[in-house]
């Protein structure tokens, strides 16, 4: 029973002066975000020295105030602003006052709409959505429940990748046998995210059957035609099975873009049809409601199985949304469909009776049976910013990334060693002559990053380390992008001096200076294997 003492747990007027707290320290957080260090200097431990160690047997007064006073001086301080203005670091999860409110209002209406009958309109929305969705990516009808395919929204990409790698497994092994799954092979380039090994792990893919075939700078780390094939046949000729191949459209380490239609042609005429072909467009998939964008990222995924991109990275959907669509959605619901609970039937014939086996269970289009109403969220989101607002925010972005280029280049002792992709720039101080430059640039970004005022990450694409700068935030502005460009001046001055002091950086091997590489290089943002190289 509830003291009288205190309200219930949902109380329309209490929820009124209570949201009010919360909408009101929401939004005095973001007029003060700029005020913040982007990445919080401290040590692990420090929240939990700082809090009791079990929880309050009763509520304090006003315990919700309250709470919200540790939020601002305890939790605060040591949080990475992700939408700080001056977060360049990863690709961004962008914010909005319809997103968040969306999140808001899909907490309060507090559904589950696992099935059609759990809550119709929920369902519903979502088809629409999706649906609304794609045509605004200008995606192929076949992935378009319009054009016989269909979408629904998850939490991330690699939950995506685990239910298409799922569904793929399911259908191949009712042709060749369910004793033969050690045998599945997948593919994908070395510039994949390391979520799609995590996902065909879990799916029951041998680790040593995950292919993760060599990209260059010949191909600016696209995942070539011919290595695939070459891959794919070697597996055949061992007895193995080629089941599954990921495509990426903006690779987490440059944004590169696989070329799809060729690497679909080239399974198709070698007679592997059957592959199971995914694109992941996490990221740049939102670049493709521009007309200029649209080619790179759409071109080729007719051929395709599945496409997904996370509308939470660069649309305003706010955590979490991943956009997924298969042409095949029987594919995924024969795989992942559950239909033995007597319960979930008897409501099912009670809603619709036995003649609408058009009605969607999103339940069977996922791993998890609940599910949340993220399509309430997107669907604000494109009813209040409008196609043509999302175009005017990605391609904000990218001018500011050509800007940040473009001051880049005037820099003789910088170079831009791969082509800028979308609002994505990888840069690094030039090396002197026979010197491979390593150690100076991962001293640049820890300068960088220790001021406060920028927050930036590393990659190690072809052997080369180059520090990354991805916009995308929501708060971001012309200013911020010459304030990050004068902290990177600022550093790398003091980083070359410092280094000139210095006799003995490295040791010389042949004619070169090479820097040994030490646990400091081990980064927590760092992508791929270093090595000691020169760029060609």
């Amino acid at each position: 029973m509830i003291p009288h003492s205190h309200h219930p747990p949902l109380h329309a007027d209490e929820f009124r002066r209570q949201g009010r707290l919360v909408v009101d320290f929401i939004a005095d957080y973001y007029d003060r975000i700029d005020e913040y260090p982007v990445r919080p200097a401290v040590l692990p431990g420090f929240l939990t020295r700082q809090l009791p160690e079990t929880a309050p047997p009763q509520p304090e007064h006003d315990a919700l105030a309250a709470a919200l006073r540790d939020v601002r001086d305890l939790i605060l301080p040591g949080l990475t602003h992700w939408q700080s203005p001056r977060h360049f670091a990863h690709f961004a999860a962008t914010a909005s006052n319809v997103g968040a409110l969306g999140e808001a209002l899909a907490a309060g209406l507090n559904i589950n709409p696992f099935t059609w009958a759990a809550s119709p309109a929920a369902t519903e929305l979502e088809v629409v959505v999706t649906d609304w969705f794609g045509k605004a990516l200008h995606l192929p009808e076949n992935l378009l429940f319009s054009g016989g395919g269909g979408g629904t929204l998850l939490g991330t990409s690699c939950e995506a990748m685990l239910c298409t790698i799922v569904a793929a497994r399911d259908r191949k092994l009712a042709e060749i046998g369910e004793e033969r799954i050690g045998d599945l092979v997948v593919y994908c380039s070395d510039q994949t995210h390391f979520s799609f090994q995590k996902a065909a792990r879990i799916a029951g893919i041998r680790k040593v059957n995950c292919r993760a075939i060599p990209t260059s700078w010949e191909s600016n780390f696209t995942l070539s035609p011919k290595a695939l094939l070459a891959a794919v046949r070697a597996d055949v000729a061992a007895g193995r099975v080629p089941l599954f191949l990921c495509a990426t459209v903006g690779t987490t380490p440059t944004a590169a873009v696989d070329p799809v239609r060729e690497l679909c042609a080239a399974l198709s005429g070698a007679g592997h049809d059957d592959v199971w072909v995914h694109v992941d467009a996490a990221y740049a998939g939102a670049a493709s409601v521009c007309p200029e964008f649209r080619d790179a990222i759409i071109e080729g995924v007719e051929a395709a199985d599945s496409f997904s991109t996370n509308p939470h990275k660069w649309l305003m959907a706010n955590m979490d949304c991943c956009a997924l669509w298969v042409t095949r959605p029987h594919a995924l619901t024969e795989a992942l469909g559950t239909d033995h609970d007597v319960i979930l039937k008897e409501d099912h014939h009670h809603q619709h009776g036995d003649g609408a086996a058009a009605v969607v269970d999103y339940k069977d289009w996922q791993v998890a049976l609940s599910r949340r109403f993220r399509a309430l969220k997107l669907w604000l989101v494109l009813r209040c910013h409008g196609v043509d607002g999302l175009r005017a925010f990605v391609r904000s972005h990218v001018r500011m990334a050509k800007a940040f280029e473009d001051m880049m280049r005037a820099d003789a002792r910088f170079e831009v060693p791969v082509p800028r992709q979308f609002a994505l720039v990888c840069f690094r101080l030039r090396p002197p002559p026979a010197l491979v430059l390593l150690r100076r640039n991962r001293k640049l970004l820890e300068a960088v990053n220790a001021t406060g005022r920028a927050y930036m990450s590393c990659a190690v694409v072809g052997g080369v380390y180059v520090l990354r700068c991805a916009i995308g935030n929501s708060l971001t502005e012309d200013h911020h992008i010459q304030e990050a460009w004068r902290v990177v001046q600022e550093q790398a001055t003091a980083v070359l001096a410092a280094a000139g002091r210095r006799a003995d950086e490295g040791t010389v091997v042949g004619n070169a200076r090479c820097v040994e590489m030490d646990e400091e290089a081990r980064a927590p943002f760092l992508v791929g294997k270093e090595r000691e190289v020169t760029i060609p």
